[in-house]
């Protein structure tokens, strides 16, 4: 159950958020602007490529580096192939996760390894594998650790992992808020000197004030009311939410609302692009998750029962409304099974801009239910 009167009590959050979730999504804007500043002074924004890789290989554990791999992809568009290598092991562990590249790969292409750890000793047998072929390896790890010890040994390139200014806990999670972009402003800085995508300085900039900006409309001070991102923890609360994405941007920023809800705040969501997600998901509003759904006696006493979970729909939109959109029919179709909707769409502003501010908001979103629901905090 959610404790809606610990939304709306700054100071109860602050000492129950041991994880440090709202102060790293509140420090977002902050660790773009120090991690663009690493990538500088790693040499990144000196570069002078020859010419576009012919693909671009992400490598890395958890959530953090499936995200990065994930909004690479959709924002190089079709510029040149983005692929993320799947590690392999026996167990979800540094020392147990192997990576290879596929036989395809050499001089032409571009490995990028991206981890909030830096001790995994596959990704170093990865970086010595991508030397032998004539890969380009540049990676962001934590600096002086083992990893960025082995691409240096490779003559790769490595931009330390950026910490947030005074940052007080331990963000190694790869989930957690600062990670993400920690790990992907400095591939932001690489992928637009190689022409893959449009990340300038100045837009950089954008994002980080943005970031800001979405941190003070969502922060624990603001009353839940007039704060989109308690509004929509307070919505989720008992449901099971299907995520239904429109836009290109919108895609992985639903795919990782979703797996930071599940590894974060212990939710299960369902994650589905627009107009498909219509068919994937429609049975769910008519079945067992739909809103009036009790296959028992009405009157029988519920008091010792667990609330039963609902489908409550999530509309992510990273483009303003008109135009050619599915979204009327996803309203309708939730409605006409008594399904509540959640809306959430972000301010205008560059393809960049309103990608932040829609993880901004989702990341705040699974923090205050984290802590609200007497999660894992």
């Amino acid at each position: 159950m959610l404790d809606e009167s610990l939304l709306d009590a700054p100071e109860a959050l602050g000492r129950a958020d041991r994880r440090g979730l709202l102060r790293g999504a509140a420090e977002a804007g902050a660790r773009v602007r120090t991690a663009a500043r690493h990538a500088t002074e790693a040499g990144l924004a000196d570069l002078r490529p020859d010419g576009r890789p012919r693909a671009v290989l992400i490598a890395g554990p958890g959530t953090a580096a499936t995200g990065v791999a994930d909004l690479l992809t959709a924002l190089a568009g079709a510029s040149a192939p983005v692929t993320r290598l799947h590690p392999t092991g026996v167990a979800p562990a540094a020392g147990a996760l192997r990576w290879t590249l596929p036989g395809w790969a050499g001089s032409v292409d571009l490995l990028l390894i991206a981890t909030t750890d830096g001790s995994e000793p596959g990704l170093a047998v990865l970086a010595e594998q991508a030397y032998r072929r004539g890969c380009t390896v540049v990676a962001v790890a934590p600096e002086r650790s083992p990893l960025s010890e082995a691409v240096g040994a490779a003559h790769g390139l490595v931009v330390p992992m950026a910490k947030a200014p005074y940052q007080e806990y331990d963000d190694s999670a790869s989930a957690s808020p600062g990670a993400l972009w920690a790990l992907l402003t400095p591939l932001l800085v690489l992928l637009d000197k190689v022409g893959l995508i449009s990340a300038a300085p100045e837009e950089l900039q954008k994002v980080a004030d943005r970031l800001d900006h979405t941190a003070e409309r969502c922060g624990p001070a603001i009353a839940t009311y007039s704060n989109p991102a308690k509004t929509l923890a307070a919505e989720l609360a008992d449901s099971l939410p299907l995520i239904w994405t429109e836009g290109a941007a919108a895609g992985p920023a639903g795919r990782r609302f979703a797996a930071v809800l599940a590894e974060l705040a212990g939710r299960p969501a369902l994650v589905a692009e627009l107009p498909m997600a219509l068919p994937a998901h429609g049975v769910l509003l008519s079945g067992a998750f739909a809103a009036g759904a009790d296959p028992e006696d009405f009157f029988r006493d519920r008091v010792e029962e667990q609330q039963a979970l609902h489908a409550r729909v999530v509309l992510l939109r990273d483009r303003p409304g008109g135009g050619l959109t599915a979204a009327p029919a996803a309203r309708e179709l939730a409605l006409s099974h008594d399904t509540a909707v959640s809306e959430l769409e972000p301010e205008e502003g560059g393809e960049l801009e309103t990608l932040a501010e829609l993880l901004a908001v989702t990341d705040f979103a699974t923090a205050y239910l984290a802590l609200a629901s007497g999660g894992r905090s």
